[in-house]
């Protein structure tokens, strides 16, 4: 081999096993770190606020003020407990929401993202939860407590999920990000007969800049007998530019069976007939197969309650799907519908007398269109 070529090579080689330092001023830092449990160690500009019964408004240095008030005429469960300890001793952790009433759970300036939410409420859907985004009059999420928690039918179930966490006895935790920009005001209303003793919630948010391009959490219940609708309509009339991000359904079904041959399908920037995508049954869209022969709870998909669909009716299903490694970008509008398809003895589909209550999550560019009321109290129970 002539001297010259040799040389060249071992150059080439040595410079190929050189690496180039990673320092902190470097822009490809923070990529080196992974996406995740990556970023936790960068250090940003964000201030950490959480908002609480101890400390309503999140302020900064005012957790734990509550006094005992022993003469108080209708105190929250356990506000007595702490009546000979005094101030800053867990005098005011949970809420008593009477029959009737509405509380504001969290009402601050922006900008910011909420992070986590936890409470325990009673599964109630009497318990209404509404997210008010930068002053507007009609809000982004309205949907009974339970139900955003991807509890359905009011019957406990645990979710193990990305997205959300349910966990004994009825512990419901919320990990969708929420940014907003000026303003945010959640509300819980007791909309039931009964005095609400116990809510204890808490909402931790991160003061920060909101990148242009974000979006608006937007959630939405509804219900229906799927005689009277068939195909099921799981939202509609959205307009904007938006995410699609998940869908949880409360099915109960009606006769035995099986009940999931349904597709669901989802119209999008001017469909008309038929939608641009359009999936191939129930248990194929909840990331399942050949039915839904235990209950499994995931990262991304689950059905949460027993399984069983030979037994004597009414059978309930908790269904949870999030979309958020592959969500459904849209432009301009977005509708989502299931079709209600059961399995025949004959060998052929069949169309079902169902229930079905479902919420919608998705991202949005604000305003957002109406939402539809919410079917009154005697509406909204579970099917017995």
């Amino acid at each position: 081999m002539p001297r010259n070529l040799l040389l060249a090579l071992l150059v080439i080689g040595w410079a190929g096993c050189q690496t180039t330092p990673t320092t902190e001023s470097s822009p490809n830092a923070p990529a080196s770190l992974g996406a995740g449990i990556g970023q936790l160690p960068l250090l940003t500009s964000a201030r950490t606020r959480s908002i609480s019964a101890e400390n309503p408004t999140g302020a900064v240095g005012q957790g734990g003020m509550a006094i005992p008030q022993p003469g108080e005429t209708k105190p929250a469960a356990s506000a007595r407990a702490a009546d000979n300890l005094g101030q800053g001793w867990k005098v005011r952790p949970f809420l008593r929401v009477n029959a009737g009433e509405t509380v504001t759970l969290m009402d601050v300036d922006g900008p910011g993202t909420i992070q986590h939410i936890w409470m325990v409420e009673g599964l109630s859907r009497a318990n209404i939860l509404r997210f008010y985004w930068d002053g507007e009059s009609a809000p982004s999420i309205e949907v009974p407590a339970p139900d955003f928690f991807a509890v359905g039918h009011e019957m406990f179930a645990r979710v193990n999920s990305q997205a959300v966490v349910v966990n004994p006895a009825n512990a419901l935790n919320c990990y969708w990000p929420m940014p907003f920009r000026r303003h945010a005001r959640i509300t819980f209303s007791n909309e039931s007969a009964k005095d609400l003793e116990l809510l204890a919630f808490q909402i931790t948010y991160a003061q920060a800049p909101v990148p242009r391009e974000a979006g608006y959490l937007h959630a939405q219940w509804r219900r229906a007998g799927t005689a009277e609708q068939n195909p099921y309509v799981i939202l509609d009339g959205v307009r904007g530019k938006g995410r699609y991000a998940g869908t949880f359904l409360a099915w109960t079904q009606r006769s035995k069976g099986w009940f999931g041959e349904g597709e669901i399908k989802f119209f999008m920037d001017g469909d008309g007939r038929f939608p641009t995508i359009c999936g191939t049954g129930t248990e194929d869209y909840f990331c399942g197969s050949y039915g839904f022969q235990e209950p499994y709870t995931t990262a991304y998909a689950g059905t949460t309650l027993p399984a069983n669909a030979d037994r004597e009716p009414p059978s309930y299903w908790s269904l949870y799907r999030w979309h958020i490694l592959d969500p459904v970008s849209f432009d301009r509008d977005l509708k989502v519908t299931i079709q209600a398809l059961g399995w025949g003895t004959d060998g052929k589909y069949k169309l079902l007398n169902d229930d079905i209550a479902s919420v919608a999550y998705w991202y949005q560019t604000e305003p957002h269109a109406p939402f539809p009321a919410l079917p009154p109290l005697e509406r909204r129970g579970r099917v017995k």
